[in-house]
């Protein structure tokens, strides 16, 4: 896992310093000891998409090239969800004291935000109360 921080660029490295953290929480490990999803957070106007890995109480952070856009299908990048907007809304998001599902919603009813597998992009929803 080491060698995977030293490789992230961009996005991914933002992502990676906000949810790392969480590996040393013990309500965390418990939380989602039983749990296995990948939630691939797309920066559209950025150059690298986080793809946010949840594997059994730990949570690491790969970085994958927007362009082309073959590599974030999920064919190829293997995600169960995926939570794309452009950066400023991801800031947004992940400094935010309180996300609420409401405003979650209003931002994909406008189209600033796109969803593909809700069911594993609420995950993210339970991180954030973390």
């Amino acid at each position: 896992m080491s060698e995977e921080k030293k490789k992230l660029h961009g996005f991914a490295s933002i992502v990676s310093k906000q949810v790392e953290p969480l590996n040393e929480m013990e309500k965390f490990k418990e939380q989602f000891k039983d749990m296995e999803v990948k939630v691939l957070l797309n920066a559209k106007d950025g150059k690298w998409a986080a793809l946010l890995v949840i594997d059994k109480g730990k949570i690491y952070v790969k970085g994958i090239k927007n362009e082309p856009k073959e590599n974030i299908k999920k064919r190829n990048a293997g995600w169960d969800g995926l939570l794309s907007c452009k950066t400023d809304m991801f800031l947004e998001l992940l400094g935010s004291e309180k996300v609420s599902m409401g405003k979650v919603i209003r931002k994909i009813l406008t189209g600033k935000i796109k969803i593909r597998g809700i069911k594993h992009v609420l995950v993210l929803l339970k991180l954030f109360e973390l």
